[in-house]
């Protein structure tokens, strides 16, 4: 896997040097639906934002909704996909705590199931496939590792959702020179980890530490760009 990843990025090294980049930014995933005013209910009940519904009377019906801090919607409608309704499987939604996420699917009476992770290399199984086999095992991961917790749930026309937890990304997935938060739960969320690294911080100097926002700052960095976290 090591090797795998070294040649993917040293690839795109190479490609970089030959092509100046340009942004590419995932907009939209069209999901296909056989009753669109059920689903705009059911998604408007995950509490996310409508952005349009438009109608043009006849043949054509589309609505976008974008979930809290996403910079990627959805879109669905009549006639904007040929896909069979409830086909679209493994969308994932990105959480920093899973197990809040999944309460509050409980909370607007969205049913979702436990939360799972994944079994030590074994990547087949009877169970429904996701990220990481068909394997579920209960519970989160015990390591609590970033990527490795799960929890899924359904749309009314079957189309699978996945929460994934993710507090630390692998490195080179962040631009470690900007530090950007897609909410305030999120921000909210980092600053409580940040504390709790902090405490066993000053247990480990045995002292109170005067600069602990310097600290806070470098640790949150540290955490989105995957780099090595203060101690």
């Amino acid at each position: 896997m090591a090797n795998t990843t070294y040649e993917i990025q040293a690839g795109a090294a190479a490609s970089e040097a030959i092509v100046a980049k340009v942004d590419m930014k995932f907009e939209i995933v069209v999901i296909p639906v056989s009753d669109v005013d059920r689903a705009k209910e059911f998604y408007a009940r995950l509490g996310w934002r409508l952005d349009a519904d438009y109608d043009n009377g006849k043949d054509f019906r589309v609505i976008q909704f974008t979930p809290p801090g996403s910079g990627c919607s959805v879109i669905f409608g009549k006639n904007v996909t040929g896909a069979a309704p409830g086909s679209a499987q493994g969308l994932y939604l990105i959480v920093d705590d899973i197990e809040a996420a999944r309460k509050n699917l409980l909370r607007h009476g969205v049913e979702v199931s436990e939360v799972f992770h994944g079994a030590a290399d074994v990547y087949s199984g009877p169970d429904e496939p996701y990220l990481f086999g068909r394997i579920r095992v209960n519970g989160p991961d015990p390591e609590h590792r970033s990527y490795r917790s799960f929890a899924s749930f359904r749309d009314p026309d079957g189309n699978g959702w996945l929460f994934q937890e993710i507090t630390t990304r692998l490195p080179g997935r962040i631009d470690d020179t900007a530090t950007t938060f897609a909410s305030a739960n999120d921000l909210a969320s980092a600053f409580r980890r940040a504390e709790a690294a902090h405490g066993e911080h000053e247990k480990r100097i045995g002292q109170r530490d005067a600069n602990w926002a310097d600290w806070y700052a470098a640790y949150m960095v540290a955490e989105q760009s995957g780099k090595e976290l203060p101690q």
